[in-house]
């Protein structure tokens, strides 16, 4: 559940400006604030079925997002090659070479 949740909030934070105002809404309550359905219902006079609905609505078309254009997925792969730069940086600092192939790499993942 934690790893869902955490992937949910990337998405949605590289995809929120797709979104229309009441997905953002509601995804920022219940994935930001953690407020519940129910708590979400009652703020917007709506039903516990309706929000629930508008969020795996929500979640669905982040998903399809992602698929399209990668953003997460290059986020992803752009942070793990920094974090090996970093160890060769920080293990010998004559990596020159093999530094240098990292940072071309990191620019094609772009």
């Amino acid at each position: 559940m934690l790893e869902k949740t955490t992937r949910v909030n990337y998405l949605y934070d590289f995809y929120h400006p797709l979104l229309t105002e009441k997905q953002r809404s509601y995804m920022s309550l219940y994935y930001l604030d953690d407020h519940s359905l129910g708590e979400i219902a009652e703020e917007y006079e709506v039903s516990r079925q309706a929000v629930y609905d508008n969020i795996r609505r929500t979640e669905a078309m982040l998903e399809e997002y992602e698929e399209k254009l990668g953003l997460f997925e290059k986020f992803q792969k752009r942070t793990k090659i920094m974090e090996t730069m970093k160890q060769l940086v920080d293990s010998s600092p004559t990596v020159s070479k093999e530094l240098v192939s990292l940072v071309d790499e990191l620019e094609k993942v772009d």
